[in-house]
């Protein structure tokens, strides 16, 4: 078993995370939308860039990878074939070897078409897919893609810590409560939320046991949810990823 890491949020724009996984003095970095605030943090912690994990193609996910290639030569950037700037390109089912542990590589697209996520010893680093009780837009992929990129990520086990790159929390959080307004784990997860970023404190981690609890795009088939999209205005519907649909596309709108 490889020894015990840390991991830390480090803000980047105005609500993104790069995460950094930490063992002794060597870091990997999930997601570096820009390079500064991450080369602030490492120079303070005197920590040396191992790898550089992207899961897709979005600026504000890989827009610093070319000034941290610059300045740590030596770190691998794994990601999306195809994308600039990735030295090791990996897809579906390949493993990235880190000194933290393995990372198996997860093809989730919807959000983007080339979306990756990173699982690594019980830690999942999903990007723009899975947000704490929210989703992606869907920029490219369909709702039938998305659904089944949610539904891999909820079948890891419900232990799982889950870190999306963005603190959408409170928000998603607001939506889910108009989509689900009877459960009782959201009321529990805004009372939480909301003191933790009062604070000045991520919401997250989440976990795959809490986001199939109380996110609602991981509960569109359930009738609270069916019953709430019928008081929009839409018809009756039993198709899963018809719900699905619709009920993405009044997240998109909600205000």
């Amino acid at each position: 078993m490889p020894a015990s890491f840390s991991i830390t949020p480090v803000g980047a724009f105005t609500d993104n995370y790069i995460w950094v996984l930490r063992q002794g003095a060597r870091a990997v970095a999930v997601d570096p939308g820009e390079a500064a605030p991450l080369m602030d943090y490492l120079a303070a912690e005197n920590l040396q860039l191992e790898a550089i994990l992207i899961t897709h193609h979005h600026g504000d996910h890989c827009g610093g990878v070319a000034e941290l290639a610059q300045a740590w030569p030596d770190a691998l950037v794994y990601g999306p074939i195809g994308l600039a700037g990735i030295t090791c390109p990996v897809s579906e089912n390949d493993s990235v070897t880190l000194s933290m542990g393995t990372a198996k590589v997860l093809a989730v697209p919807g959000h983007t078409l080339d979306h990756l996520a990173y699982h690594i010893e019980g830690h999942l680093f999903c990007g723009d897919t899975m947000f704490a009780a929210g989703c992606g837009r869907l920029f490219e992929g369909t709702p039938r893609q998305m659904l089944d990129s949610l539904k891999k990520l909820a079948a890891l086990p419900p232990e799982t810590k889950v870190y999306p790159a963005h603190e959408y929390t409170l928000s998603n959080l607001r939506f889910a409560l108009a989509a689900d307004p009877a459960n009782p784990v959201l009321s529990m997860r805004m009372s939480r939320d909301t003191a933790l970023r009062e604070r000045g404190q991520a919401t997250l981690p989440s976990t795959i046991a809490l986001e199939i609890a109380s996110n609602p795009f991981l509960r569109s088939g359930v009738p609270a949810i069916r019953a709430s999209l019928l008081q929009q205005g839409g018809r009756p519907d039993d198709d899963e990823t018809a719900c699905f649909a619709r009920l993405r596309a009044w997240k998109n709108d909600f205000r």
